[in-house]
Formats: C-alpha cells, sequence, structure tokens
C-alpha cells in the first residue's frame, strides 16, 4: 500500500468552495482510500491506496468532491517519497528554504517556458524553476508578492498549488502511517 498526499487548491479561501474537513475524510474513505486524515483547512490530504496511477488517485478526489460539494477544484497527488525528495532538493540556502514555499507543478512545463520564465527578475522574489517545482523565497513576505501561483500558470502554462516550508515538513511527519 502506498502513501500519497493530495493537495487541493483554492478551498476554504475567503469563504469560498467551502469543504469542511471531517466530510472530507469521510467521503474520500467511502471513495475507497484508506488512513485518510487531513492537515489544515486548506486541502492537504494525506491517504493510503493500492492504486499506483496518481492520475486515477485525482480523478476520484475530484469527481468524489464535484458530486458531493457542488464544485471541482485542482488536485495534485504526489508520493510521500515525491514531496520528500521536493522538499530536500530545494536549491536555497536553510535559511531562506525554511522561510520559503514550494509551488509544486501538475507536470513538466516545456524547456523554453521554464528558461524564458526563470529570466523575470522582482525585487525581493527570488525564484528557481525545476521540472516539478518552483522553489520562491519572498524577501517581504508572501503578502506583498508580484509572483504567486497564477503568475507561474500562466507563464509555464501547467497547474500548481504551493505549500510553506512548515506545511511540507507537517505532511511528510502525518504521513508516517
Amino acid at each position: 500500500m502506498q502513501t500519497y498526499i493530495a493537495l487541493l487548491r483554492g478551498i476554504n479561501v475567503g469563504g469560498h468552495k467551502k469543504v469542511p474537513m471531517a466530510e472530507l475524510r469521510e467521503l474520500l474513505t467511502k471513495s475507497g482510500l484508506e488512513n485518510v486524515k487531513t492537515y489544515i483547512q486548506s486541502g492537504n490530504i494525506i491517504f493510503q491506496s493500492l492504486e499506483a496511477n496518481k492520475g486515477k488517485l485525482e480523478a476520484v478526489i475530484h469527481k468524489s468532491i464535484k458530486d458531493y460539494f457542488g464544485f471541482g477544484v485542482p488536485i495534485l497527488v504526489r508520493s510521500k517519497d515525491e514531496i520528500e525528495t521536493i522538499l530536500n532538493d530545494c536549491p536555497f540556502p536553510e535559511e531562506k528554504k525554511v522561510s520559503g514555499y514550494f509551488i509544486m507543478l501538475s507536470e513538466i512545463p516545456e524547456k523554453n517556458l521554464m528558461d524564458e520564465t526563470s529570466k523575470e527578475v522582482f525585487s525581493g522574489e527570488e525564484f528557481i524553476i525545476t521540472k516539478n517545482c518552483v522553489y520562491i523565497f519572498y524577501t517581504l513576505g508572501a503578502g506583498k508578492a508580484k509572483l504567486g501561483i497564477n503568475w507561474f500558470e500562466r507563464k509555464l502554462k501547467v497547474n500548481a498549488t504551493a505549500r510553506n516550508y512548515r506545511t511540507m515538513v507537517k505532511l511528510l511527519s502525518l504521513s508516517d502511517i
């Protein structure tokens, strides 16, 4: 049985797309996922499954949420090992890494889009694009940042979702099922 982490984008933000975590855990358990746990209200799900195809797992979660709550949300499913690799491969020094964000990408962007986007420069915002993640550090904090998920999605033509360092570490610790 494989341990996975599902990252939902855009739920429980500003009163929109409300998804109570207790209902979500019950719903996903009924959908065939096992040992379902959630972490905070922003759509972090840890679960186990015999299914090895992450696309199929994303589809199961998406359909369950759409059918039950009446709206769809973007979902990325990654294995515990993939999340651990993303965290460990952060190219920033430790002091920036622990204050940084990890924008995980739904697929590998085209190389030319990665190269073009990497040339962009914004004061107080540093980022490094890899095939599965944009590592980003905001000198003045994320609240005043110009570069966010939407910007990277437009530039790289992929879906994405972001988590901060603390959430990534917590998800890994919770995935020790």
